[in-house]
């Protein structure tokens, strides 16, 4: 065991911290367009000013110079979009920074990855643990070139990190890089355009509480009327009172609308944001605002009526049940799910997958999901796995993030918890301990399988094996464990697990197993035998019966 990881203690997830919801605007008038692409035009040149001035600050950002960029966006729109503005650049900001950290870090672990294996003799082996040397000198040359060309890269990264520049596109740098290959993306340059324009315009407002309908920005009363207050260079477009203008469509939000409902009646804060499709050629309107902050289930609750172990694959979800003992119960469970085509299709496959899960967990009685932790970052690089390209493919392709955020907001929607477990070794231990024992001919156990039952366990505290044959996992379903190693007696030491008083088939004093222990005892008080016929074991026909014992049954 030296050379095995600490494992990381299994915990609660913490449930989702907001909500969005989005419906559309439809039945709108030309100039009701026209006013949009306005807004969006004029506020998302302002937001890019804002953007490049925040980056130019660097280091030197301050409450000063925040203040000083908001008055000077003040003046061209108002206050209440100056301050959405700069919210949102300096959390584009933010996230650069993250990203930037994140490259480096990724730098870094292929800069030793090369170095360990450059150190090697040319055609050493690796092991498990640690890879080994190239396998010719060509190969050891161009790695040596490619350590050069991160290392450059590191140090070229590290040198803006200190000096807090980041490098931002204000409409995707995806999008930006498209403009060059329109014949692979299946493109015009005019349809390129529009989608470039439409995802840099800016169309959103921050909520407010307490003020009228949660926003005053951009108003939406109860029967579904939005009204936008109009910036000061184009508030000559109203048409109603006040600057503002108000649309011909209502919205009508299916999913959580007496939620939405009941925030802007009681005028507490909503945030909202319109944005144009162009490749369905639709307007789209999203309502968002925060939670309070929920206390999250005890771990010691969530594992109190079993747990549902999940083993996440490239395309399937291997889970099985396993009651608070952890004891697997009844057959694994696939959730299939495809994540080819494009990302509207995989996000639905995601979502079916994901709430077949959730269903079979609330009619199983559980109160938690227990996943693995995952985080590729460190295991995507080449420098790593070498040639094993389509190894890389396939861990790349897995949406670890975007699962667990999924899964984490769907389940909490059904009073689920999600225990969060540490990943190392459930797939060779599960298989190693699980897989051939539950292996039957009407029940095909898989890898992935047994990879859920360890990660049951451990979210249920236990051990992937406790020192049990898995094949008994029976008599622990009742409460008990296997006997002690030499003999039926506690001569090795007291049973490992013991059931709690109030549990079904708890161990007690079993009844006498002979067909005369209905008579009772005799009234000398010694207990009546009746002669066996031959003094030889062997040749001698029993004349007791064998009585199954109720609390032995395993079915």
């Amino acid at each position: 065991m030296g050379g095995l990881r600490k494992l990381a203690v299994p915990f609660v997830v913490p449930g989702p911290c907001g909500v969005a919801i989005r419906d559309r605007l439809g039945h709108l008038t030309p100039h009701d367009e026209m006013v949009l692409r306005a807004v969006g035009e004029h506020q998302g040149a302002l937001a890019s000013r804002d953007l490049k001035d925040r980056c130019a600050d660097g280091h030197d950002h301050s409450a000063q110079t925040w203040a000083a960029r908001k008055r000077e966006l003040t003046a061209r729109s108002s206050s209440r979009i100056a301050g959405a503005i700069t919210k949102a650049t300096h959390d584009q900001w933010a996230l650069a920074r993250r990203c930037q950290a994140a490259h480096m870090k990724s730098l870094a672990a292929g800069i030793r990855t090369l170095r360990h294996r450059l150190s090697l003799p040319i055609g050493e082996k690796g092991t498990r643990r640690a890879a080994g040397g190239y396998r010719s000198r060509g190969e050891w040359f161009r790695k040596s070139r490619r350590l050069a060309a991160l290392e450059d890269r590191h140090t070229a990264a590290v040198a803006d990190w200190q000096a807090g520049r980041v490098r931002v596109v204000r409409g995707g740098k995806r999008l930006l890089n498209t403009r060059h290959h329109l014949t692979q993306a299946q493109l015009t340059e005019d349809r390129w355009r529009q989608r470039w324009e439409a995802e840099r315009w800016f169309v959103a407002a921050d909520g407010e509480s307490g003020k009228r309908f949660g926003n005053e920005t951009i108003r939406v009363t109860p029967d579904g009327e939005v009204s936008i207050k109009l910036p000061a260079p184009l508030a000559h477009l109203a048409n109603a009172q006040h600057g503002r203008y108000t649309l011909t469509s209502r919205i009508a939000f299916a999913h959580r609308g007496g939620e939405w409902a009941d925030r802007i009646t009681a005028h507490r804060a909503v945030a909202y944001r319109i944005h144009l499709d162009t490749e369905r050629g639709r307007w789209y309107f999203t309502a968002s605002w925060q939670r309070p902050v929920v206390q999250t289930m005890p771990l010691e609750t969530a594992r109190a009526r079993g747990m549902i172990g999940v083993d996440t694959n490239a395309d399937h979800f291997a889970a099985y049940l396993l009651d608070r003992h952890g004891n697997p119960v009844g057959d694994p469970h696939r959730f299939p799910y495809d994540l080819s085509g494009t990302a509207a299709h995989r996000d639905a496959q995601l979502r079916h997958a994901l709430t077949r899960l959730i269903n079979w967990a609330k009619q199983a009685g559980v109160a938690a999901i227990g996943i693995e932790d995952l985080d590729f970052t460190a295991e995507k690089t080449r420098e790593k796995h070498g040639r094993r390209k389509r190894f890389r493919q396939l861990i790349s392709g897995m949406p670890t993030g975007k699962l667990q955020a999924r899964l984490v907001s769907m389940a909490a929607e059904h009073g689920l918890s999600i225990v969060a477990v540490d990943p190392a070794y459930t797939s060779q231990w599960g298989a190693q301990h699980w897989q051939k024992p539950l292996t039957t001919p009407h029940r095909k156990m898989s890898r992935h399988d047994a990879a859920g039952i360890a990660i049951g366990r451990r979210a249920l505290g236990h051990p992937v094996r406790d020192g049990v044959s898995p094949a008994r996992t029976e008599l622990r379903a009742w409460g008990r464990t296997a006997p002690p190693p030499h003999d039926r007696s506690d001569r090795a030491g007291h049973r490992t697990v013991q059931a709690g008083p109030g549990d079904r088939g708890r161990e007690g004093t079993r009844p006498p197993t002979t067909d005369r222990a209905h008579e009772g005892p005799s009234p000398s008080g010694k207990r009546k035998r009746e002669p066996i016929a031959s003094n030889t074991v062997r040749d001698a026909r029993s004349t007791q019966r064998w009585v199954q014992d109720s609390l032995m049954c395993t079915g």
